[in-house]
């Protein structure tokens, strides 16, 4: 057995049992594949795959098993790599930080300055992705820290802490009817067209729930992934827009009106996340407390029962 061989058997999943994929992603033939596969088996004595033919169709039963014990053992060597770096290295180093538009354009900016004014020898790998391909990004080991909102705090392998509380907004441009509603009311912001996020991003549950609960079924004309479309075609009038109240800014919007709605959705909370059983570098543990820092290093160990002391 060899590391070759787990990785092969890893990537072997993770591309949906095509070996040609797994090969391009390790660099080798796809025959090198299959033989790595055969002599993995032979020496465990199991069939790791199930086959039809030449194709590989999923994972067998006792394949299963090995398959999380490969996924322990190439997560315990990647963390015998970190423990080493923080010795030889000590802050120098590269930290990747995946989340979402609006996490990285407007709660990050300041953490992120607070971060490398404290530690300017780490290169910070900033990856902006969809909120649902962030527990993926996470497990795939293709980050080291994810941050969003309602998407990261189901998942087994994800160890999950509360980054930022935050409330939605209405926007609309200046003049707009909404503007002189003294309060604002669901009932009036649903008698317009609704431009907002997607389902199950950023919230939009908070949303659904305020106006099923008001009896209210509005129309939701348009959704996007991010606040900067969202306010774009509110700003062109084509209905009212609802983002997080954060990614209002007063001088860039000058077009739009922020309306508070505090009172009419419930707030929602941005999670910061790792990968269970997954050592970090030391700053990286030190980014998380510049989020929250509530959220020591001693916190995250203490909650990760996946990691050995």
């Amino acid at each position: 057995m060899n590391f070759q061989q787990l990785r092969i058997i890893r990537e072997t999943v993770r591309h949906r049992f095509n070996l040609t994929e797994a090969a391009n992603v390790l660099f080798t033939s796809q025959s090198g594949v299959s033989k790595h596969i055969r002599d993995l088996e032979e020496e465990l004595g199991v069939e790791i795959f199930v086959r039809h033919g030449k194709r590989l169709l999923g994972l067998t039963e006792p394949g299963k098993e090995v398959f999380k014990i490969v996924e322990r053992m190439l997560v315990d060597a990647d963390n015998l790599s970190r423990v080493v770096a923080d010795f030889a290295e000590g802050e120098d180093g590269v930290l990747r930080v995946a989340t979402t538009h609006t996490q990285a354009r407007y709660t990050l900016p300041p953490v992120i300055a607070r971060f490398k004014t404290a530690f300017p020898k780490v290169r910070l790998n900033l990856q902006q992705a969809s909120p649902k391909d962030l527990p993926g990004i996470l497990l795939e080991g293709d980050a080291d820290i994810a941050i969003a909102t309602d998407t990261l705090e189901d998942h087994t392998g994800i160890l999950a802490f509360p980054y930022h509380t935050w409330d939605h907004a209405i926007v609309v441009p200046r003049g707009h009817a909404l503007t002189k509603e003294k309060p604002l009311t669901l009932a009036a912001i649903a008698e317009w067209p609704l431009i907002t996020y997607d389902d199950g991003l950023t919230g939009r549950r908070r949303i659904d729930e305020a106006f099923e609960a008001a009896g209210l079924t509005p129309d939701i004309s348009i959704t996007a992934l991010d606040a900067d479309v969202i306010k774009a075609y509110a700003e062109l009038e084509m209905g009212v827009g609802i983002i997080a109240s954060v990614a209002y800014d007063r001088e860039y919007d000058r077009k739009l009106v922020k309306l508070s709605a505090d009172d009419l959705f419930r707030p929602s909370t941005s999670s910061i996340a790792i990968r269970r059983g997954r050592l970090l570098r030391r700053y990286a543990y030190r980014f998380i407390e510049h989020c929250n820092p509530s959220v020591t290093e001693d916190v995250i160990r203490a909650s990760d029962n996946s990691v050995a002391e």
